[in-house]
Formats: C-alpha cells, structure tokens, sequence
C-alpha cells in the first residue's frame, strides 16, 4: 500500500459522484466560461444538421426523443436542443405532416452537475405547439435531467432517437490506476497531465479513453431507436503523439502544472500531493477514435475530422496581460476547480490559481498565439444488426 499514489478523488466511483463544471454564475463557474465552447458549437451546427438530416423520422403520432449527454449547467445545452428540435420540426414540416410530433429532451450530466442552475435557464413549457412557435420564451419540447455517467446506460432500450454530446467525451472515467501506482512505469511523478509524460503514461491514458470509448457506444446502441443518429465533438490532437495534448496540454500542462510546483518549492504542499493529482482528460487523434468505433461495429461512421476549434478563454481586452491571466485562471478553474478543491482545499486551491493567474499573465501574448483547441468531430448512424432483423420478422 505504500507504494501507491494518493489517488483517493481521482478513483473512479469518487470521480463518478464528484466531477463536474464549475456550477453556479460566478466569475469562474462554467456558465461564465463557456462562450468559447458556444462559438465552437456555433461553427459546428451545419455538420450538426447534416447528421440530423439522415436520421429517420417516425410517424409524428410518436415522440421524438433527443438526450444531451454532458450538458453541464450553461446555457449552451439549451441552445442546441432548440436547435435540434426546431430542424426536426422542419424536416417534418417540409414533408406535409399537418401534425407534428411531440419532442422530449434528456439533459444528462453527472450527479454532482448543477442542474439546479441548468434548469433555471430553461424557457417555459408553451401551451400548445401554435404558442411554441410564437414566442421565442417558450420551449417546444419536454424537458428531464438524467444523472449518471454516459459510459453506462442511461435510458431504456431503444427509446432515443439522437444523441449530442460536445466537449465531454475527451474525461474519463478515472485516472488510470497504473499513473497513480509509484511501481509502475507508467507513474507520472512531478506532473499533473499527460502532456509531455512519459510513453507508458500517455499509453495508459490512451487505454483508458479507448475503454471508456467502447462503454458509450455500447450503451448508446441499446438505447437508440433504429435509424438514430449520434453527433459527437471532444477535445482531440492533430499530433500521432499521445504525449503532444495540443490545447488541452497548453491549458493544463504549462501554467497549470507550474503552480502545482509553485506550491510545492514554497512547501504549502508536498511532492507527494502533487504527484496524487492527475487531470483525467485525454485527447484523442482521429485514429485513436476511429479504432473504438470500427472495433465495436455497432455504428456506421458518416462523418469523422478534426475541428480547429480555437482560444477557450474568455477575454474582454486580449491586449491586457492581466485580462488573459484572469481568463487562463477562469477557464482552468471554470473545468478542474471542484477537482482541484477536493484534493487540497478551499485555501489551497485559491492559491494555486492565483499563481496559475500570475504565470498566465507574465506570458500573455505567448499564451495567445499557442492556445488553440482542436476537437474531433464525428458523426454516426446505428447500424441495423441481425437481432433487430430477427426480431422484425
């Protein structure tokens, strides 16, 4: 047991019941730091509707059913539902049905995510379809919260007809327990990311992700209607090098994984702390992504590319360093904060994105010019298998 890692927040039943964003609407929640996660998902709705231009529509006498898996507590989930759902309605509108299909939609996210504030942003439920389509203040859809990971089953068998899930599917389940395990090669000792680690660590991570990978799919193809569809979008890399994390390695493992170490050379926390702490986020290349989905059969790949995605920090003036150094602290804290808070608590936790802020600030224009997100983006359509073929005849 000694030789062991302090991984007691980052196992995966904990990591279950205590990751999520920054809920709330203060200064480093995620509601206030997600506009750059909004742009992205802006640049992405005309492979969004293509992907829900290919999934079959029922007789409207049947709901449509549509789930947003990692919908954290902004209000970017509500956006594109409404987006999701108003296409549908014209897609059934554009073939004459005089009667359109009620819509429900599923925001699932992990228990500890604030739907408390998720669901204050939701518009009311109109009337009738007719006041739905008069006043943008009201939703045209039902609307739930469903806690539990995505990496499980989430719903009954063959009851959704899409799926969306955006920047989520690049965290894991957990940290992998060889990177917490001080005999084992793959031991990431003085670093908090993946980024710039060692072979058998990235390895590792790259395991975990493809794992993790297999459990969605398997879940979501028990789940969805025949003739559904998923759009996928996460953190990737356009690197073949699993230790080059592109953005998500100059977000965590650069300022982020310097103030670890401030807090360490000034002895506020030992070697040992540290190195207990991993981010569990790994960025998957297109290759990493696409072995997962052609080894499980159970989905066709309509669509499958890296995304240039951009800055993710949220900035008023990106000509003051002070300005991008806020932003920095903001957006790591806006993702990892409730992790970090866990491991070292409230008082340390400040003091380290201080720092993250400090050092952020001192290379602002560097920061600028290298902080750039990629994301892969996929489409996938349920593949009919032989038992659903069994089972129509």
């Amino acid at each position: 047991m000694g030789s062991k890692g302090d991984n007691g927040v980052l196992s995966k039943l904990k990591l279950e019941k205590l990751l999520c964003m920054k809920g709330g609407q203060g200064d480093s929640s995620y509601a206030c730091n997600s506009q750059a996660q909004a742009r992205h998902a802006q640049s992405m709705l005309h492979l969004l509707e293509e992907t829900l231009d290919g999934v079959s529509l029922k007789s409207p006498e049947i709901p449509f059913v549509v789930a947003d898996l990692g919908c954290s507590s902004g209000a970017n989930t509500v956006r594109i539902i409404e987006v999701i759902v108003k296409h549908i309605r014209k897609r059934y509108e554009a073939r004459g049905y005089c009667k359109l299909p009620e819509f429900s939609a599923y925001f699932s996210d992990l228990p500890s995510n604030d739907f408390n504030t998720l669901f204050q942003l939701l518009p009311n439920y109109g009337s009738s379809m007719e006041e739905c389509l008069a006043a943008d203040s009201h939703r045209s859809y039902f609307a739930a919260g469903v806690p539990g990971s995505f990496y499980r089953r989430l719903f009954p068998a063959k009851s959704i007809d899409f799926f969306y899930s955006a920047f989520s599917l690049h965290w894991l389940s957990q940290v992998p327990e060889s990177v917490m395990d001080r005999r084992s090669t793959a031991y990431n000792e003085g670093k908090v990311f993946i980024h710039e680690a060692g072979e058998a660590t990235a390895e590792a991570y790259r395991r975990q992700f493809k794992a993790d990978l297999a459990g969605f799919l398997r879940a979501r193809s028990q789940e969805m209607r025949k003739g559904g569809s998923m759009f996928l979008v996460c953190l990737g890399r356009t690197s073949v090098d699993p230790t080059d994390q592109g953005g998500a390695g100059i977000l965590f493992g650069t300022h982020f994984q310097d103030a670890w170490n401030d807090l360490v050379e000034e002895g506020l926390i030992s070697e040992e702390k540290r190195d207990g702490f991993n981010i569990p986020v790994y960025a998957p290349s297109l290759q990493d992504f696409k072995e997962v989905v052609v080894a499980d059969g159970s989905f066709a790949i309509d669509m499958l590319q890296v995304f240039e995605g951009g800055s993710p920090l949220v900035m008023s003036r990106p000509e003051d360093p002070a300005d991008v150094g806020r932003a920095m602290a903001n957006s790591c804290r806006s993702v990892a904060g409730v992790l970090v808070e866990a491991h070292i608590g409230d008082q340390l936790s400040e003091e380290l994105f201080l720092r993250v802020g400090l050092r952020a600030e001192a290379r602002a224009k560097e920061l600028l010019e290298q902080l750039q997100f990629y994301h892969v983006v996929a489409s996938l359509t349920l593949c009919p298998t032989s038992r659903e073929e069994d089972e129509g005849n």
